[in-house]
């Protein structure tokens, strides 16, 4: 478990652009769980390529158009319940903070896992999360 005044800014980033917060396994079960529209989940950490790259990013893809029905984020090493859950849902891929998850209806349909983020600049994350967004949403 990391420091709250560590993890505080972190999940802020993210819930003050709009992304519910999803603190137990029975809240991403009641999102992942609905088999209609496109939900984004991102799985949040307190790396250095979360907060250079991976927030800042997949809060500027959310400025495109189409976009998600529903953005929502889990905390990795925080909220241990609710991450193993949403991570339960990402099968074939092995566990990685940062994350960007795009389910549509109840499939898995795009991940950026860390090794995509880490060296990439905001622009070019948000780049492939909105040609994801053109794809499935």
């Amino acid at each position: 478990m990391y420091p709250e005044e560590i993890v505080t800014p972190c999940r802020e980033d993210l819930i003050t652009a709009g992304f519910e917060d999803l603190r137990t396994a029975s809240e991403v079960e009641s999102i992942l769980d609905e088999k209609n529209g496109t939900v984004l989940v991102f799985v949040n950490s307190v790396c250095g390529c979360a907060a250079g790259s991976a927030r800042p990013g997949a809060k500027l893809a959310l400025e495109h158009d189409p976009r998600p029905n529903r953005i929502a984020t889990v905390f990795a090493g925080v909220d241990t319940e609710a991450t193993a859950k949403a991570r339960s849902y990402m099968t074939g891929y092995a566990p990685s903070s940062p994350a960007i998850a795009l389910f549509k209806g109840d499939q898995l349909v795009f991940l950026m896992e860390r090794h995509m983020i880490e060296g990439r600049q905001p622009s070019e994350i948000a780049q492939v999360l909105t040609a994801a967004f053109d794809t499935y949403c």
